[in-house]
Order: structure tokens, then C-alpha cells, then sequence
């Protein structure tokens, strides 16, 4: 057997497997538009997506090997500001889909090529909205891993560039795509335990200390430069590169964006809410003394015009699970609750805590991996990207609930930093008579890289 076609088994293996998942899942009800027959088309597919990588170590490289996997898919180019990670994705890549990716480095060249369809950006949180607003001025698609943006006023600047552009904007929040999970907001939405009016969800982890970092030569093998890209310039730290990043207000949003996205959107999505009225926030940096700036410890409370409310319970350094899982999510109804855990499964109890409903998991999820959680579930969301790309197909997770859902977590370390409760305009999601606040709704950028339209 050749080398092609031993790439090419293996990635139809990998697409049958998703499919055989989804039809052992169709029993329960599934999206609509993801059956097990629309995904067997796929595997027959010709006409490819072209896509470059922005941002492979870590989480990328875990995106770029399930990009290279999918037969409908040619990642052409591969760009990142370490070397050493560009050289191991490009290499991963190759082996995934039998053709090497270009190396470029400096994914606003890789923009220029006139044959790529999408950018997929991974990069750090600092870069996802200014990569993706250059990439629709280039005319191109995007997959943009959550959150959408550093800041509010950024994810309010995606949200024109989709309706100036007319291209495609898909946020990473791949719960989204994932059956059970979406069944499970349906019967939320339903019915299933009464009128929904509160909702809980929790992150949890047991992070290491990142200590104290001093300034230090700019390793060979990074374009420190780049890295900061629209962020203002500062001496680089030995203990800010590759992941640490997070942590600091300057490029990162905190656990709160990190991982807090994902369970305030399916709160969001099933109670039927788009912004909020009022928002507090509490929390802080407890279990170490060192550099990290953002709170290891958070609990954000939002509270909506339809007489609903939601909280989110952040905890990156005491791992002791909620209801038995590291992440999740509970609706509270009238007659009963429904709890979607960390994986693509859902549970129903009746007001007495009865259970009445167990639709389980038919998939791998280690929801603490940060690199590759899921890898056959989200390909169904980079599926549904695809077909809005080739079909126009409705996405499952737009730019514009993208904003909606990062806006909820932006609100609360704005809550949370200048110490106090936020009035907010249920028609837009904009603070209103906080002066202190409002400050914080954008950013300052390195002159000459400020995001724009």
C-alpha cells in the first residue's frame, strides 16, 4: 500500500468514527443537519477548504492535526512565531494529509495567497480579533478559537467586519456541535423541567504556581516581536511564554475567557439570553503569591431581563469536582433541573432529584486536556464551518452569539477589577453611568497595529 493511501484510510477511518458516534447518538435526536448520512457525503467530498494555521503550539497543533484530517480540507500554510513549534505542526500536518504546508511565518503573508479559503487562529487571546479582522479584509473565512476577542469593544468590532465582508466568522466554542449537548439545550428550551430560570457552571483546575519571572534574552527560536503583535511593547520574561500568557490582563483575560466561555455559552444559549442587566463579580489571585495577575478564584453572577439569572464558579488552582465533573452546567426549572456534564452527555432530574433522563457520552472528552479535549467531536464543528463556507449553511456558533457569550465573561473581570456591580444595557451589553468601568471596554495598541474595520 502506498504512503497516500494509507493517509487517506486513516483519515476516513478517523471520519467514519465520527460518523458511527453519531448515529449511535441519532437514537437520542441530534442536531438537525448533522445525521449520519450527511456526514457519509462528506467522506466523498472532492472540493477542498484551503486553510492556513495561525498560532500551532499547544491547542493549535491540536486543531491544525484535526484540520489535516478532515478529506475535504488542505492546510497550505502554517504560521506561528516559534520556529520549533511551526517545524513540528508543518511535520504533523504532513504526515496527516501526504502534502507538506508552507512555513510562513507571518500569517499576514500567508493572507496574501489568492487560493486560501479560511485562516483557522489560535494564537493568543491578544491576536484573535486584530488576525481575524485582517483576514476578512483579505477576504478570507474564519475560525477563530474563543474567546473572540481581548476585549468588548473588539468583538463589536468582528460583529461589523461579518456584516461589511460578507464572510464567514465561526467562534471555537465546539460544544455547540456536540449532539448530546445540543439535545440537551433543547429540552432545556422545551420544556423538559418547566420554565429554566437559573443556571450554573463551573471550571475547575489545579494550576502550578508560574512564579516570579525576570527580564531575559529573547530566545532564538521566537519572533518576540510578532508575538506581541497589536499588544504595547514590554521586555520579555522568562516565565511568560508559551502558556503563562493567560494570566496577565496585558495579553490574557483570565480563566474566566480561557475556559469560563464554553459553560457561560450554553447557559447563555439555553436560558435564551442574549445580554445582560446587571453583572457582579468577585474573586482574586489566593493560592500563590506570584505573577499571575488575573483571579485563580472567581465567581461571576448575571442577572437578565426575563427574569433569569446565571452563575459561573472559576477555580484554577483546587481541582475537588462539582457534581462529579471538573466542568459543567445546571439548569434549574420549575419542575426540575437538567445537568450537562463535562463530556457530550446530559442529565434530567425531576423536582423530587429524581433522575428521569441519562443520555450518555459515546465519545472520548478529558475536559482538563487543554491541548485536545474532544478531537472526533469537533470535527463536526470544523464540519459545520466548512459548510457555511461551501453551502452558506447556518453556523452553529456565528460571531455574533460569539460576542454575546465572551461579553459575559469580559463583563465579569471588568466587575471584578474595578470592584463593584455593572449596570448594563439589555440592548447592546454596554455599561452604563461607570466611567471607571467603561475605561476598561477597550484597549491601547502598539501604534501602528490598531484593529480596525
Amino acid at each position: 500500500m502506498t504512503k497516500h493511501n494509507q493517509t487517506e484510510n486513516t483519515r476516513r477511518d478517523f471520519l467514519r468514527k465520527t460518523v458511527l458516534g453519531t448515529a449511535v447518538l441519532s437514537a437520542g435526536g441530534i442536531l438537525p443537519g448533522f445525521s449520519p448520512a450527511s456526514y457519509a457525503r462528506i467522506l466523498g467530498a472532492n472540493e477542498k477548504v484551503r486553510v492556513g494555521m495561525m498560532g500551532v503550539n499547544s491547542r493549535g497543533l491540536a486543531l491544525a492535526t484535526n484540520y489535516a484530517l478532515q478529506p475535504n480540507c488542505e492546510i497550505v500554510s502554517v504560521s506561528d512565531v516559534d520556529t520549533r513549534a511551526a517545524d513540528k505542526c508543518i511535520a504533523t500536518v504532513e504526515k496527516a494529509q501526504n502534502r507538506k504546508p508552507q512555513d510562513v511565518p507571518d500569517f499576514r503573508k500567508a493572507l496574501e495567497n489568492k487560493d486560501l479559503d479560511a485562516l483557522v487562529i489560535a494564537a493568543p487571546d491578544h491576536w484573535h480579533a486584530p488576525a481575524a479582522l485582517l483576514a476578512s479584509k483579505a477576504g478570507k473565512h474564519v475560525y477563530l478559537e474563543k474567546p473572540c476577542s481581548h476585549n468588548p469593544h473588539e468583538g463589536e468590532l468582528l460583529m461589523a467586519a461579518v456584516k461589511k465582508y460578507r464572510n464567514v466568522i465561526q467562534m471555537g466554542n465546539q460544544r455547540r456541535s456536540w449532539p448530546n449537548v445540543a439535545e440537551g439545550i433543547r429540552a432545556v428550551q422545551s420544556g423538559a423541567i418547566g420554565r429554566p430560570y437559573f443556571a450554573k457552571g463551573w471550571y475547575t483546575a489545579n494550576r502550578p504556581s508560574i512564579g516570579t519571572g525576570k527580564e531575559a534574552a529573547v530566545p532564538s527560536w521566537l519572533n518576540y516581536d510578532l508575538w506581541q503583535g497589536p499588544a504595547p511593547r514590554r521586555p520579555f520574561r522568562d516565565n511568560l511564554i508559551h502558556y503563562n500568557w493567560h494570566w496577565f490582563w496585558h495579553w490574557g483575560t483570565g480563566e474566566a475567557l480561557n475556559n469560563g466561555t464554553h459553560m457561560l455559552d450554553l447557559m447563555r444559549w439555553g436560558l435564551g439570553v442574549e445580554y445582560p442587566t446587571k453583572v457582579t463579580s468577585s474573586g482574586g489571585r489566593y493560592r500563590y503569591k506570584d505573577d499571575w495577575e488575573t483571579p485563580d478564584t472567581q465567581v461571576i453572577n448575571l442577572e437578565f431581563a426575563n427574569h433569569t439569572a446565571m452563575t459561573w464558579e472559576g477555580r484554577s488552582c483546587n481541582s475537588r469536582t462539582v457534581e462529579g465533573n471538573s466542568v459543567g452546567v445546571v439548569f434549574y426549572g420549575e419542575t426540575g433541573s437538567l445537568m450537562i456534564e463535562s463530556g457530550n452527555s446530559y442529565k434530567i432530574f425531576d423536582s423530587d432529584n429524581k433522575l428521569v433522563k441519562d443520555a450518555k457520552n459515546e465519545f472520548v472528552v478529558d475536559a482538563r486536556n487543554k491541548m485536545n479535549p474532544s478531537q472526533a467531536l469537533d470535527a463536526i464543528h470544523i464540519q459545520n464551518f466548512f459548510d457555511a463556507v461551501k453551502k452558506g449553511s447556518p453556523l452553529a456558533s456565528d460571531i455574533i452569539g460569539g460576542h454575546q457569550s465572551t461579553l459575559l465573561c469580559q463583563l465579569g473581570n471588568i466587575a471584578l477589577r474595578t470592584g463593584g456591580m455593572l449596570d448594563i444595557d439589555p440592548s447592546n451589553g454596554h455599561i452604563k453611568n461607570n466611567r471607571e468601568a467603561q475605561k476598561l471596554w477597550k484597549r491601547e495598541y502598539q501604534k501602528g497595529w490598531e484593529a480596525t474595520v
